[in-house]
Formats: C-alpha cells, structure tokens, sequence
C-alpha cells in the first residue's frame, strides 16, 4: 500500500456539545485543526442575525482564538452581516485573535468593497488558504 498526502487543515471535527452554540438554520460551528470554522448559510438579514451572532460571539470568546467564517454557503446578506462580521473583527482584535474571511461569489466581495471592509478582512476563497493566511499573518492587535 502506498502512502497518501495529508492535506494541510484536516477535515471538520465536532465540537464537544455545550462548548458552542447547536447548529441553526443559518450557522454552524466546527473546529479545523486548531480554528474555529464558522459556516453561515442561507440568508442573513436583520430577521436571522441573532442565531449568527450567537456562533460568532462564542467563537470570538477565547482569548488568541483563530475564528474563519465561511460566507460561501451564504445566498444572500445585507448590512446586518456587515454589521456581525465588524462585531466578530473588534472582539477578535480585543483578544489577540485572527478572524479570516471565505467568500467565492463575486457580489460578496463586491458588498464587502463597497463596505471598505475587503482589506479588514482579505477574503479568502477557501478555508484551507484562510488558515496559511492566519498561520503566517501577524495577529489582529500587531497592526
């Protein structure tokens, strides 16, 4: 038998239940190889920002927590996911963290551009290069 390449992040892990919100119908929680993964799905507005921020105020807890929030499930967002996203920024930033960006669909980072919010975050288009940028990219507090 030959020997195959592991990659580099390892495949999701759930979380042991309690230590995080339980998944909702908009976000789910799972760790990675030591970060935090934070998928948001669906739709996010001013109606389903709460159950999001739940997860990312949970994740963004720790102190020198590495939080990626996957926005590529994501159909549709508004201010209100601006809004989460600059929240979980200030409160990673506050704990000497890293938060990374996943976003692929071209009008994400169009909202994102538009928000002046691109070079906070520097998206990324998976989450496997979200975390080399985390694991190579001074930490949130350093700028």
């Amino acid at each position: 038998m030959g020997t195959t390449a592991r990659p580099s992040v390892s495949a999701p892990v759930p979380l042991p239940p309690g230590l995080l919100p339980d998944r909702c119908c908009n976000a789910r929680t799972y760790l990675m190889q030591g970060f935090t993964v934070v998928e948001v799905q669906g739709t996010v507005d001013l109606a389903t920002a709460p159950g999001v921020q739940l997860h990312l105020d949970a994740a963004t807890q720790p102190t020198g927590a590495r939080v990626i929030v996957d926005l590529r499930p994501v159909d549709f967002f508004d201010c209100a996911a601006l809004t989460l996203l600059c929240r979980a920024y200030r409160r990673i930033r506050a704990r000497d963290g890293h938060l990374g960006v996943v976003c692929v669909r071209p009008w994400h980072r169009r909202i994102l551009t538009a928000g002046g919010l691109d070079p906070l975050f520097s998206p990324t288009t998976t989450i496997e290069e979200a975390a080399r940028a985390a694991l190579g990219a001074p930490k949130a507090g350093d700028n």
